[in-house]
């Protein structure tokens, strides 16, 4: 059975980093495209970073240059770091594994950002 569980999110403060880590099991981790969403009540769930099979990642706007999205498919892990955190950043972050038509998702992990 596919699944995917997150970690490390939490408090930080503005300006703060944090990693967030998912761990994968039950699908050939290297042929999925491995992504990280955010979602806040009330709004809909919206991409925050992907990377492809290949390697090739994928950045919303307004986290390029602060958030780096890296896969070990060794580990059948994906990872997020996360710097220079603004308080617009706090959601519940989520884990995707894409291939074709076929979708899994985790249960999420919340990120606050405050002072």
């Amino acid at each position: 059975q596919a699944q995917l569980v997150e970690s490390g999110g939490g408090l930080v403060q503005p300006g703060g980093s944090l990693r967030l880590s998912c761990a994968a099991s039950g699908i050939t981790f290297s042929i999925y495209t491995m992504g990280w969403y955010r979602q806040v009540p009330g709004k809909q769930r919206e991409l925050v970073a992907t990377i492809a099979s290949d390697r090739v990642t994928n950045y919303y706007d307004s986290v390029k240059g602060r958030f780096t999205i890296s896969r070990d498919n060794s580990k059948k892990m994906v990872y997020l770091q996360m710097s220079s955190l603004k308080t617009e950043d706090t959601a519940v972050y989520y884990c995707n594994a894409r291939r074709s038509s076929l979708t899994v998702w985790g249960q999420g992990t919340q990120v606050t950002v405050s002072s």
